[in-house]
């Protein structure tokens, strides 16, 4: 018999609520949230340790989230059955198959971040500030299979459950690091990759850059830009063109443009 929840009022719902609100806490319990079965099961497939599981057996099989439990091998996630109530006033949305589950964070350091590749293709994004931007970056990232993300300077913690849920698990799929611009810079310079940034200033067009070799490209906000520190490191600017009225586009479509020219340029590489 697995333990019971039918108020929102319990201390363990509020513990919850508090882990999916402040990143304050996040840190702190180095734990997370995830609701629905196929992000948590792209979070189970990318190596995250699920913690705790909350069902609501109306909504989905239990078999299933004991099997989901036994995912963990050597200590098994704790399963608690909660009441609709109870789900409702912890679930961000409705159709997420009365499944929530806390996971186990990771520390994401640079220094961790391995390639397959000896031409890796990485997004760096500079201090994204919105949940619903950097969850698009990473699924075009996942879409176009890039080595690795890296943000600078995050605005706020990758857990952030807008983020996980903007990206739908696609936080999960991504080779992902964060660190300071400077940390990036020298860890990229290592590693002899090539910086081609987002800017205006001294650019070229993106379709006049060789993105077959290794590459990094870097992504500032909407408002600022990229900082100097990336300009004054920068291989070579890039830009986008703009054919119509206004002088930008949202930084995640740009961010798509940019990496599928790189993976269309890579397709036609003997």
């Amino acid at each position: 018999m697995f333990k019971q929840i039918t108020s929102a009022q319990n201390k363990e719902i509020k513990w919850l609520l508090q882990l999916q609100e402040k990143s304050r806490n996040r840190r702190k319990e180095r734990a997370f949230v995830v609701e629905g079965q196929r992000e948590i099961s792209l979070a189970i497939k990318g190596g995250y340790t699920p913690l705790h599981l909350y069902f609501v057996p109306e909504l989905i099989d239990l078999q299933e989230v004991v099997k989901i439990s036994k995912s963990n091998t050597q200590n098994p996630a704790a399963i608690t059955e909660i009441s609709h109530e109870v789900y409702d006033k912890i679930a961000y949305r409705g159709s997420t198959e009365g499944l929530i589950a806390v996971f186990q964070s990771r520390e994401n350091k640079l220094e961790e971040l391995e390639f397959e590749t000896k031409h890796p293709l990485i997004l760096v994004a500079e201090a994204p500030e919105k949940p619903g931007n950097i969850g698009a970056m990473l699924r075009t990232a996942d879409a176009a299979a890039v080595d690795a993300v890296i943000i600078a300077n995050p605005k706020t913690d990758l857990y952030n459950p807008n983020i996980i849920r903007s990206s739908v698990g696609c936080l999960f799929t991504n080779n992902i690091a964060t660190g300071s611009t400077s940390e990036i810079i020298e860890f990229l310079k290592n590693k002899k990759i090539p910086v081609y940034a987002a800017a205006l200033q001294a650019s070229k067009s993106y379709h006049e850059v060789n993105f077959r070799q290794a590459s990094a490209i870097v992504m500032g906000t909407e408002a600022t830009g990229l900082s100097e520190e990336w300009l004054k490191n920068s291989t070579q600017n890039i830009i986008i063109p703009m054919h119509g009225e206004i002088d930008s586009i949202n930084v995640s479509v740009a961010c798509g443009i940019l990496i599928f020219e790189a993976k269309r340029q890579r397709s036609l590489q003997p």
